[in-house]
């Protein structure tokens, strides 16, 4: 037996034994979409508009703080709609010194409505960006929160210029990925003006409304315990947070806070603000809520902090991944929500199979009776075929995911796969007619048939590639086993089934062929 030979066999044998070793036992090794193993399928909308206002409410406060800087009389600068700002001005200022400011920041269009009001917008383009970043960095935030979460092979993409599809196959807490996801977790530490006298009196001038909630033992609900005035300026976010940690709360069994640590500038501007106002409440607020409103009995240098609210353990550490994670850039509204069960996944799995079998058993019996031995060879290469697929899915870093209609692109590739063998067959069928000996028909039959298998599967694999790049979730799943079925169906129709004729030919002299 020739070198050669002995280097292909040994090339088939290998790829055998570690498609093997990869796939055995598939249902362990082989990652399970949504729709195979049961999970969650949400659809979540970015408001976008609100990450718009949020950035003209950010500019606007520093807008302000540096025309009081510059020595200019403004009162208040306040947000125009979705567009810009307005400033207004105690009494008429220079329009050089308010040009020198506003130039510092996105701004076109600075115009004077009147003596002591001017008002500017937001050139369309930053808003389109602000737009679109709030979209990516809500996504890069969800994922976040999901691998700490612990969600095996999720799935989260975009879809639309503001929506995002987030698929976390075998989940079992459904409500709690819901909370984790969707929660803005915009935390804000605010000075408290005064206690409500009742939850609707009116607020002092630069204050708003918020309320003091604790959750009900009974029904886990939050419910509202107290109504207090805050100041409307934010003291310090959650983006300065280098730390937030789930602990179990030794006055209340059972229950936990989340204690937060700042960052070093955190800390400086915690310590700073501790300082200057030792004797007043200190409003801890997140998402709009108050979660504790201590008073501050001394500077506090540390710069840590506890959020607390009969929290389980479970919400504790939730709270405290989403406080790490930060605070999504918009709220997002949940657009669709698809829970599939374990029970239907296992139902579309035994489908799938049988689908696969039967499939494959009506084409291994087709080639059987048409191109008897031949055909049988055929049929080897085309076990070899599923095997090498499974094997590929099962790679661990490739991060595949066998779907439904995965199992539907498996099922193509096993017509393609044998389309490849009849193109083979049917030349070298041609071949021997002309009068041609066995094994140069064979020879032949190959050689005329490779450029045409090539183009077809090239053409069909670049369709893969395209529906693997712009396609989602399901789209995806069948294009991942149908570029892996191409290459496979090449290797084994071209390759393989070649090197077993060549193994026939080396080991006896063959004068008919049962073809």
């Amino acid at each position: 037996m020739k070198r050669q030979l002995l280097i292909k066999l040994g090339i088939v044998a290998a790829v055998i034994l570690a498609s093997l070793v990869l796939a055995i036992p598939p249902r362990e090794k082989i990652h399970l979409g949504l729709d195979l193993q049961g999970g969650m399928h949400l659809v979540l909308e970015v408001q976008v508009d609100e990450a718009v206002k949020g950035a003209l409410d950010r500019t606007a406060e520093a807008v302000h703080r540096d025309l009081r800087v510059k020595g200019l009389p403004v009162t208040r600068v306040e947000r125009r709609d979705l567009e810009g700002l307005r400033l207004v001005f105690a009494t008429p200022p220079e329009a050089d010194a308010v040009a020198e400011v506003v130039r510092n920041y996105p701004s076109s269009g600075l115009r004077q409505v009147s003596p002591t009001v001017w008002e500017f917008n937001f050139p369309a383009a930053e808003l389109r960006q602000i737009r679109t970043s709030a979209v990516d960095q809500a996504l890069e935030k969800i994922r976040n929160r999901i691998d700490a979460f612990g969600v095996s092979e999720p799935s989260i993409s975009k879809q639309g210029s503001q929506r995002l599809v987030v698929q976390l196959p075998g989940l079992k807490n459904p409500q709690r990925a819901i909370e984790l996801i969707g929660r803005t977790a915009r935390l804000e530490f605010k000075l408290v003006h005064s206690r409500a006298p009742s939850p609707d009196a009116p607020p002092p001038p630069g204050t708003e409304r918020l309320y003091l909630k604790v959750k009900d033992p009974e029904t886990g609900q939050l419910v509202v315990r107290d109504t207090y005035f805050v100041y409307r300026r934010t003291l310090l976010t959650g983006d300065l947070l280098a730390d937030a940690r789930a602990l179990p709360d030794q006055s209340n069994f059972g229950q936990y806070y989340v204690l937060m640590r700042l960052n070093s500038r955190g800390r400086r501007i915690f310590a700073r603000i501790t300082e200057e106002n030792v004797g007043k409440a200190l409003a801890i607020i997140l998402d709009g809520v108050i979660f504790s409103a201590p008073v501050i009995q001394e500077p506090i240098p540390g710069g840590e902090a506890r959020i607390t609210g009969s929290f389980t353990p479970e919400e504790a550490r939730d709270l405290a991944i989403i406080l790490r994670e930060g605070a999504l850039p918009a709220p997002v509204r949940i657009v669709e929500n698809r829970t599939v069960g374990p029970s239907l996944g296992s139902d579309s799995i035994a489908q799938g199979m049988r689908a696969v079998l039967l499939g494959g058993a009506l084409v291994v019996l087709f080639m059987l009776v048409y191109y008897r031995l031949s055909g049988l060879l055929a049929d080897c290469a085309l076990a070899l075929n599923l095997l090498i697929i499974m094997g590929v899915l099962a790679l661990p870093n490739l991060g595949a995911t066998l779907t439904l209609p995965g199992i539907a692109g498996i099922l193509l590739t096993v017509g393609m796969a044998v389309d490849a063998n009849v193109l083979i067959f049917e030349r070298i069928r041609e071949e021997l007619r002309l009068g041609k000996t066995v094994r140069a028909a064979v020879e032949a039959g190959f050689q005329k048939a490779t450029a045409t298998i090539l183009d077809a599967n090239v053409t069909t694999l670049i369709a893969a590639v395209v529906l693997f790049q712009f396609g989602s979730g399901p789209v995806k799943g069948f294009a991942v086993t149908l570029a892996i079925g191409i290459a496979a169906s090449m290797f084994t129709a071209i390759f393989v089934s070649k090197t077993i004729y060549e193994t026939i030919f080396s080991l006896r002299r063959v004068t008919r062929l049962s073809i």
